[in-house]
Order: C-alpha cells, then structure tokens, then sequence
C-alpha cells in the first residue's frame, strides 16, 4: 500500500467542495467511504460503527443516484426533505447525514486523541471521543453496546503500525483532522440552520 490508509481520503477532500463552496454529494460520500478500510483495522470494537456509517453512506448515495444532478450538491436532500416535512424520519436522508457526520466527528476526535494523548491506551482513547461526540445523541442502549465494544479496541501501537502502511501515520492522521474537521463543522453548521443538528437517536 502506498503512503496510509488515509492517503485515498486525503486525496478526495480535495474534491469535496465545488469552485463556489458547495459541499459536493458524490466527493463527500466517498471520503466518508474511503474512511472505511481505517475502521477495518480496529475489528471488532467498530464493528457498530462501520455497519452505521456504512448504512448511512449507501441511503444518501441512493438517493443521489436517483437524480444525481438534482442531488448534485449534499444539503439538496435535506432541503427537499425539509419540503416534504419527513427531514426527521429515522429513515430520512437528512437523518442519515446527521449520524454520519456524527460517526465521523468520533472519528476526528479518536485521531486527535492518539496524536496529543501518547500515553492513552485505545480503548482509553476511544471512550473518550465517545463520550465528548456521540454520546450524548445516543440511548442507553447504544451507548452500554458501545462501551462494551471498546474494550475490544486494539493495542495502539499495533493500530499505528498497521494504519502507517509506507507513509508518515502521524502527519497524516493530523492532516486528516485538520481538512475534515471544517467539512464537518460545515454540515453541522447547515444542520443547525434548518432547526435539525439535534435530533436524538430513536
């Protein structure tokens, strides 16, 4: 493998956004896509989380190819959504964009805990980007599924090694947080604007 299991996401931020600032459907799912082989690595503790943002993934992408010029742009779902007063559905793609871009906040804030946390161990370092993203928006029942499938987090060093591939892990992974973490503000911020960046799980 050339340079880290991030180097493809990496790549395709680039891509994410069109010339006038639009968040692009297609680019963002398939950074969202190229963070998956990352989760692999971790086994069975983010077994949940890759199935959820898998799911999510594949619901927004549908609905883009149904039309995908009128879903060119990512929010377009949202505001037809919106339109049609079902945005808050479970099954909405407005919903399916909040969990994923929830799932990827935990991510960011997992990396940014192995980078500034060296002495943490995983599941040290998992739990707490748990508890400062997801968890609030979660039930218990989703929450006490999640603490327990942390403790099957791998042993760090080994997560970084296999993650490094030929390239730098760390400069990556900071790169990695530095180019998402706006992209992701960016949803939140649009979220927020339409009244719909709060809602809980079922």
């Amino acid at each position: 493998m050339e340079g880290t299991v991030f180097t493809p996401a990496l790549e395709g931020m680039k891509h994410a956004k069109s010339e006038q600032g639009d968040m692009l459907t297609k680019p963002f799912l398939e950074v969202c896509r190229l963070i998956l082989p990352v989760i692999d690595k971790f086994g069975a503790a983010m077994a949940l989380v890759k199935s959820d943002i898998g799911g999510n993934i594949t619901r927004l992408e549908n609905k883009y190819l149904s039309d995908p010029a009128k879903f060119n742009h990512l929010y377009s779902m949202v505001q037809v959504e919106i339109e049609a007063k079902t945005a808050k559905a479970s099954s909405s793609c407005t919903n399916g964009l909040l969990w994923l871009t929830r799932a990827m906040d935990f991510l960011v804030e997992l990396f940014r805990n192995l980078m500034e946390q060296p002495d943490w161990t995983m599941p040290q370092a998992c739990t707490d980007a748990y508890t400062k993203t997801l968890k609030k928006w979660h039930g218990w029942l989703a929450s006490s599924s999640f603490t327990l499938a942390m403790k099957l987090a791998p042993d760090r060093k080994k997560f970084m090694d296999v993650i490094g591939g030929t390239g730098d892990a760390n400069a990556d992974i900071e790169k990695f947080c530095a180019t998402f973490s706006p992209l992701l503000e960016e949803n939140h911020k649009f979220l927020a604007s339409v009244g719909l960046d709060d809602l809980k799980a079922s």
